[in-house]
């Protein structure tokens, strides 16, 4: 990093000097064009010609083989990567299938501001028309909080028959569906600066928000998961009382993570903290009481005892961010 003092020109203008080394390395000479993009984290950015995110505005991609899966896994990569034009192309001599343009439509249905703009035989285009200034980050992880709690405790009812699990998997459809938006946003964020200032947000929050949208998204997995053990569980087992209020207590540790790092809030952090490792005892002790009595559904019993452990790691990993928001520097 240098230091340059920065100058005064005439009554109204400002100037400072550049390295005469980067202007080499950028083949510039005077009386050439830079460009200047003032953001609003306080930054300036220099560059010497392409535009702030203009490779992001479109990309044309041929597919090497033309086949729902390939389709999909390609409109996914790219979405990702944060493109607001994506084309896909057949390969040489071939034109997409029914089944091929059913999964463009399926990835366009299941996604966050997607829509079909263009169809021929052999490419298909497909547009992100979502206005990242509408986009509320804190938003969209709150909203995610509420659904993987929401379906983490109708799997923990699943397990003593209160209720049943059958919609867990077209929730976690809509969790997948919110988080591949937030990554969207993310990865598009580190090329272009102009995503920071139309989300409204600093780079560092925005990655610690995708991280805590990661954790969340893997308590749904873990809700899933746990509904899908529901049916393998004794529900007259001694021990299912224990499971469920382990269950309720891992979510509630992942509520109070996300709160704290939500609020950068080192009290509900350190809360969180302490709630994960007394909890991590508790199932490890448990687990280990199943094995020396051996019930009848004690596997299935330890398998929801070890997707519940990661449920709560995953709330300390959480509350870690937090502790890290906490501390950080404003600027």
């Amino acid at each position: 990093m240098e230091t340059r003092k920065l100058q005064k020109i005439g009554g109204s203008t400002y100037s400072v000097s550049l390295p005469k080394e980067w202007a080499l390395e950028h083949h510039l000479e005077a009386g050439m064009p830079i460009h200047l993009y003032p953001h609003t984290d306080g930054s300036l950015v220099v560059r010497s010609a392409a535009h702030d995110g203009g490779a992001l505005g479109s990309t044309t991609v041929t597919l090497p083989r033309a086949d729902p899966e390939a389709v999909g896994r390609t409109l996914r990569a790219a979405d990702a990567v944060g493109y607001d034009r994506i084309t896909l192309r057949a390969p040489a001599d071939a034109t997409f299938t029914d089944a091929e343009r059913r999964a463009v439509r399926q990835f366009v249905q299941t996604a966050v501001g997607l829509s079909v703009t263009e169809e021929t035989d052999t490419h298909v285009t497909v547009e992100n028309v979502l206005d990242a200034s509408e986009v509320s980050i804190r938003q969209s992880v709150s909203q995610l909080r509420f659904t993987a709690c929401s379906m983490h405790r109708t799997a923990a009812e699943a397990l003593s028959a209160e209720t049943d699990a059958d919609r867990l998997a077209d929730r976690d459809d809509e969790v997948d569906r919110l988080f591949a938006m937030l990554t969207r946003h993310f990865t598009r964020s580190l090329a272009d600066f102009e995503e920071i200032d139309d989300l409204d947000v600093r780079r560092a929050a925005l990655f610690e928000y995708y991280v805590v949208a990661r954790q969340l998204e893997r308590v749904a997995d873990h809700a899933v998961r746990l509904g899908s053990l529901a049916d393998r569980v004794d529900t007259d087992a001694d021990a299912l009382d224990e499971v469920t209020a382990l269950a309720a207590d891992a979510r509630e540790t992942v509520e109070v993570a996300t709160t704290a790092a939500l609020d950068a809030d080192p009290d509900h952090a350190h809360d969180a903290l302490d709630r994960r490792d007394a909890l991590v005892d508790d199932v490890r002790t448990l687990d280990e009481a199943l094995f020396e009595s051996s019930p009848a559904s004690a596997y299935a019993l330890s398998r929801v005892l070890a997707s519940l452990q990661r449920t709560v790691e995953c709330g300390g990993n959480i509350a870690s961010v937090a502790l890290r928001s906490s501390v950080r520097p404003e600027a």
